[in-house]
This record gives C-alpha cells, sequence and structure tokens, in this order.
C-alpha cells in the first residue's frame, strides 16, 4: 500500500494558534445589493468597507471572542486559505472591530 495515499485519506483536526481566528465569510462578503436592489459584486472597489464573517475556531490567546460568534473587520486585514474545498480567512484579533454574539453575560452595545 502507499502510504501517501493513506495519509491524504486520514482527515485531521485545525487548531488555530497565539491570536489567530479562523472565519467563515458571512455571503454579504461575497456578493452585496444596493438600497435598489443593484447586486454589487464582491470584486468592486468599496473603499473603506466592514464585513461579517463567523468564528470557526480561536487560537489559545484569543480573549473577546469565542467559536460561533460573528466579528466585523476589513476584509483587507485576513489571509485566504481552502479547507477540505471550502474558503476561510484567518483573523488576528487585534483586526477584529466588532463582535456580535448570542451570549448575554456581560454584553453592553447594540443589538443586531
Amino acid at each position: 500500500m502507499d502510504h501517501n495515499s493513506e495519509a491524504n485519506d486520514v482527515k485531521q483536526s485545525i487548531r488555530m494558534t497565539a491570536d489567530r481566528l479562523l472565519t467563515c465569510l458571512s455571503d454579504e462578503a461575497a456578493e452585496r445589493k444596493s438600497r435598489s436592489g443593484i447586486v454589487i459584486p464582491a470584486t468592486a472597489n468599496v473603499d473603506r468597507r466592514l464585513v461579517w464573517a463567523e468564528v470557526i475556531a480561536a487560537g489559545p490567546t484569543v480573549r473577546n471572542v469565542e467559536e460561533g460568534d460573528t466579528v466585523l473587520f476589513s476584509p483587507d486585514a485576513g489571509y485566504e486559505v481552502e479547507i477540505r474545498g471550502d474558503a476561510y480567512l484567518i483573523l488576528r484579533e487585534r483586526d477584529v472591530h466588532a463582535v456580535a454574539s448570542t451570549g448575554s453575560e456581560g454584553q453592553s452595545g447594540l443589538y443586531l
């Protein structure tokens, strides 16, 4: 048996390091609509527009974000990565501008 083909078939768990976040971009980041219904593609240059993403995994030193939270960030802040055919973005915690979570303990601010 070929040892390399066996290694390729084994699924590995992914653990983020340090202050890194593995996020899945929202549909809003991929394609948006104007108020009048015109579709704006992701490739359109919209300066200073922040986008939302769901946190899939968080590194051990991340303090203010948990798995399942939604974070607001600048799309040029992270690094794109493909894992098992799906696109993700790796961010640093310091690149996050806001966090939306379902938990209510110690929370203040706006509700989405």
